[in-house]
């Protein structure tokens, strides 16, 4: 009977392999992608600097630029820092905009770290731009979406630029080619009482 079930297996999944085969026959195109990662779970950016992990193993460059983050060190800019041909990180926030409580401060800052973003989307040695917590600065109104649309939109053919925060706005999901929302299933910061922690959070 293992036998059988062995040989059932091996056919079912010989049936997969030709129509994953098939399917891939008609995936030829080839480009740089706008990805956003949002929603209300953890993950966001991790999920991004994972992207930022695989092309430095590919060997590629890849521009950082952190928003909102900056008022603490966090892990991951110890590790990029160890790679400088192949990432610049740059963290320019001071925090969240309730623990600065300075929107004139908090706009000039997003509008910083924003020329950062552009000069890294032109310059043609970078092969990803990740714009992390760009979504926050947007939703507080910060920078004109229609700007950043644009230059998002005008970006080099193969060039991929990775946007993350909450609350993506509807014209930048829209203009995306890849949008993955993360969804808050349960937290141990809401339903224990657990505060951030090293290596997980930062």
């Amino acid at each position: 009977m293992a036998e059988r079930t062995d040989e059932q297996h091996a056919e079912k999944m010989k049936k997969k392999q030709a129509a994953h085969d098939r399917i891939m026959a008609g995936k030829t195109v080839e480009k740089g992608l706008l990805i956003v990662n949002t929603g209300k779970g953890k993950g966001k950016t991790t999920a991004a600097l994972g992207m930022v992990v695989r092309m430095i193993g590919h060997g590629r460059k890849v521009g950082v630029v952190q928003f909102v983050k900056g008022a603490m060190t966090t892990g991951e800019k110890a590790v990029f820092d160890a790679f400088p041909d192949n990432v610049e990180f740059k963290a320019m926030g001071e925090g969240f905009t309730w623990n600065t409580q300075d929107r004139a401060r908090d706009i000039a800052l997003a509008r910083e770290a924003w020329d950062e973003v552009k000069r890294m989307v032109a310059d043609p040695a970078y092969d990803m731009v990740l714009a992390d917590e760009l979504n926050i600065v947007l939703r507080y109104d910060y920078l004109p979406l229609e700007e950043v649309l644009e230059v998002l939109t005008a970006r080099a053919e193969m060039k991929h630029v990775v946007v993350t925060g909450r609350n993506a706005p509807q014209g930048l999901i829209d203009t995306a080619d890849l949008v993955t929302e993360m969804t808050l299933v349960k937290h141990p910061f809401r339903e224990q009482g657990v505060k951030a922690q090293t290596g997980i959070e930062f």
